[in-house]
């Protein structure tokens, strides 16, 4: 994927169990003298949406539409839950209990390490879900995707409740699960268990034959459509019915905390999946949504900004054949990370010891390689109506294959020029006896401040040579 798909009209709806996830921030300078314990001296809090909270909450970040049900008490922790959830653009339908308090995790934390956490929460297990399912049942038609986000705290206590009416309007429904019977989750399109939560159900899997062929057979098993395998530092799996499976490899880069990762992977699938993505794109975006993550300090979102800079970035690590407009994006942000854009262009029809050699050299003189090449009706002009060789999109393949060479593009003008003005790059190279001063686009590239060199060719080493001394053997 280039470019994320537009979340503006994606619409979700989130179902679950709701927590506030509260933080104490302060330094920690000394040992209790009553205890062997550090001493935090407080000097900052904060309330954060938790559970099915903050998979509303990263919905709307990306730039979905996203509305919430779920349970709070009648207390002050659900009055800021709310507030906080209000403020981030989630739309609230939330059903207070005055018989249980507001499910509240705090969270004591110095230099970025949390030191301990305190739960207070009873669950919801004796509520009655008649009219939270009412105003679920009514909400349905205006949405694309069902989120179930089961911590096991009661909201979900009958999945089937929540699945069935929303399959049967036609959503796709998908669950984060809890506990060792995924058979309570029949019928959904996709469940998002973790690795220790699946084998939990699966059994230990040794290697991915094992787990795939497990993965399979609880898709069988539960009627699903996929199923989504998040595995920390070894990426995801998704497994679907047909018997498809696609290993992911991680995207994270650092991994700072991994508080609500889950809720990140399954609120981006669903915004992904809801605006029209099939699931393989989905969980790609998920997977790199989830790299991003896990580098922040506890519950956490991902904007589409940075998911869009993350998009670029993975692009940056690789190489092959671009557009001129994806070019441009590419090689912008390669300058913002202060890199050396050097370009160079040519026939490149049987590409030899000579292109080779040049094109490893014009690498070394920076970060990024760029080239240029002619397409086959500029190449018939240059060298004569039986060249090109070698089609474009087989001469630019090859190219692409070189290790040192970043990214290569076609260029239909006589001359490269005009790509040259565009594109700006700080070193224009050459090969041959080419005078510096008559190369198209050396005037731009020295206006914008850049470098113009030739670099010398392979002597004896030339395409028509190698076409001729073909047509000499034949």
């Amino acid at each position: 994927m280039r470019e994320l798909p537009d979340f503006s009209g994606a619409r979700v709806l989130v179902v679950g169990d709701l927590m506030l996830d509260r933080y104490w921030h302060g330094a920690t300078e000394r040992i209790s003298p009553e205890a062997p314990v550090p001493v935090v001296h407080v000097q900052d809090e904060e309330g954060r949406p938790g559970g099915s909270g903050n998979v509303a909450v990263n919905i709307a970040a990306l730039g979905g539409q996203v509305a919430l049900l779920g349970l709070t008490g009648d207390d002050g922790a659900a009055k800021q839950l709310q507030e906080r959830l209000e403020s981030a653009d989630v739309r609230c339908h939330l059903q207070r209990e005055a018989a249980y308090p507001t499910i509240t995790k705090l969270r004591i934390v110095s230099r970025h390490q949390q030191l301990i956490r305190l739960d207070f929460e009873d669950g919801f297990p004796d509520y009655d879900a008649a009219e939270l399912l009412r105003q679920y049942e009514a909400l349905l038609p205006a949405f694309d995707v069902v989120v179930l986000s089961d911590y096991g705290k009661g909201t979900l206590a009958d999945p089937q409740a929540w699945i069935q009416p929303a399959r049967s309007a036609g959503l796709q429904v998908l669950v984060d699960p809890k506990g060792r019977d995924f058979s309570r989750y029949r019928g959904a399109s996709l469940i998002t268990p973790n690795l220790a939560e699946f084998e939990a159900v699966a059994g230990a899997c040794v290697g991915n034959a094992a787990l795939e062929a497990a993965a399979l057979g609880l898709i069988a098993d539960c009627e699903l459509e996929h199923l989504l395998i998040t595995r920390g530092e070894q990426g995801m799996s998704l497994a679907g019915k047909s018997g498809d499976i696609h290993h992911l490899p991680t995207r994270a880069q650092e991994v700072f905390d991994v508080t609500g990762a889950g809720d990140t992977v399954i609120a981006t699938l669903a915004v992904a999946m809801a605006a029209g993505q099939p699931v393989e794109a989905a969980t790609a975006l998920a997977n790199l949504a989830a790299g991003i993550v896990v580098g922040k300090l506890g519950t956490a979102s991902v904007s589409a900004t940075e998911l869009q800079q993350g998009l670029l970035e993975q692009r940056l690590a690789e190489h092959g054949v671009v557009t001129e407009d994806d070019l441009m994006a590419l090689v912008k942000a390669a300058r913002d990370r202060g890199e050396r854009i050097v370009f160079t262009n040519g026939c490149f029809d049987l590409l030899h010891a000579g292109h080779v050699t040049y094109l490893e050299q014009a690498s070394k003189l920076g970060d990024r390689l760029v080239v240029a090449v002619n397409v086959d009706a500029t190449v018939r002009e240059l060298k004569g109506p039986q060249r090109p060789v070698n089609p474009l999109q087989n001469r630019m393949h090859v190219l692409a294959a070189l290790g040192f060479v970043d990214w290569v593009l076609p260029f239909a003008e006589e001359t490269p020029e005009r790509l040259i003005c565009r594109l700006k790059p700080d070193l224009l190279v050459k090969g041959g006896d080419n005078d510096p001063d008559s190369i198209p686009g050396a005037a731009c590239v020295r206006e914008a401040g850049g470098e113009v060199r030739v670099l010398t060719y392979i002597e004896g080493v030339s395409t028509t040579s190698i076409v001729d001394s073909i047509k000499q053997g034949s």
